[in-house]
């Protein structure tokens, strides 16, 4: 397999009473300084940085403020999945006075949680036809190899939303598309029937919300994994976020044009599309210009406040119709 380009190079930063244990290509995780590794710790910092990903390869410069949108972001979405268990645990402690437990020097882009188990698979929903699925369909009438009816243009709503894990690849491997039978074989029968029942669930609860703002969820990938103590399948990592979705503009949403549907975009098509127009994709990516920069950080935030103002509105819901 190819190999991926490693996460931007950074300093560890220096977290009273917490220590670096693992950097991705977004994110970086930190120990209790008393934990001997990942593996042995019951807490993890999740602390989102502002680098941004395209293609595999972490892009320079990052996105400012990047890291406290998707952090914001993810814990709004955690409250609206209520009854759904989650990775988070308090991140303050009430002895007469309120106290974090977060360290000043990334609050606002830091979860605490609780270390869980994972299990190897992206669990990818796909509401809408688009990227390399509208590729596959285009060439064989499938998505993942599941066979989908005749007709479809790119950005169609499909009948119905459709499951398609993706098996998490070792660092510096490609994760790689697989079929629900291969799931099962990496975890179990009970667990991958779980995993999919959860995505689909979550997906559906989403899509609702994502309506009443007037923004479509086209696709999202969820990570899961087991409680330490109690073996509950546990959602975990960001979830729903402008880096792990695709989100677009309803009123400007149209079937077949694909042009319309990345300028209401509210994900980081905007760079994937200057990088596709001044890359051939070999070697080192050039640096992103500040226009491109900028426009992504406006739409990271709108479709924060689209979201969290429309729920609080209780707007009428709106939702293009499917393809016929």
């Amino acid at each position: 397999m190819t190999a991926l380009a490693q996460p931007a190079a950074s300093a560890p930063l220096d977290l009273p009473g917490w220590r670096h244990a693992y950097s991705g290509k977004v994110r970086d995780l930190y120990v209790p300084d008393a934990a001997a590794d990942l593996a042995a710790a019951a807490r993890v910092l999740v602390v989102a940085s502002d680098r941004v990903s395209a293609f595999d390869h972490v892009l320079e410069p990052g996105i400012p403020g990047k890291g406290d949108l998707l952090t914001t972001l993810s814990l709004w979405w955690f409250d609206q999945l209520a009854g759904i268990p989650n990775h988070l645990v308090p991140d303050h402690t009430v002895n007469g006075a309120v106290t974090s437990l977060i360290p000043a020097a990334v609050a606002g882009r830091a979860m605490l949680c609780k270390t869980l188990d994972m299990f190897p698979i992206e669990c990818v929903v796909r509401g809408y036809l688009t990227g390399s699925g509208w590729k596959e369909y285009q060439a064989g009438r499938t998505v993942c190899g599941i066979p989908l009816p005749a007709g479809l243009q790119n950005g169609d709503r499909l009948p119905e939303p459709i499951y398609t894990p993706a098996w998490k690849a070792p660092m510096g491997e490609h994760d790689e598309n697989i079929s629900f039978e291969r799931t099962v074989e990496l975890v179990g029968a009970s667990v991958a029937d779980e995993l999919r029942r959860l995505s689909l669930e979550i997906f559906g609860r989403a899509s609702a919300i994502a309506d009443r703002a007037g923004v479509i969820l086209a696709d999202t990938k969820f990570e899961f994994g087991a409680d330490r103590v109690t073996g509950v399948i546990t959602l975990a990592d960001e979830v729903l976020t402008s880096d792990s979705s695709r989100y677009w503009d309803a009123a400007l949403w149209q079937s077949g044009r694909a042009p319309e549907q990345r300028m209401a975009s509210f994900d980081k098509q905007i760079v994937r599309d200057w990088l596709a127009a001044h890359w051939d994709l070999t070697g080192t990516p050039p640096a992103l210009p500040a226009e491109i920069i900028a426009q992504t950080a406006a739409r990271y935030l709108d479709l924060l406040e689209r979201l969290t103002h429309a729920a609080s509105r209780g707007v009428t819901p709106r939702r293009p119709r499917a393809a016929d």
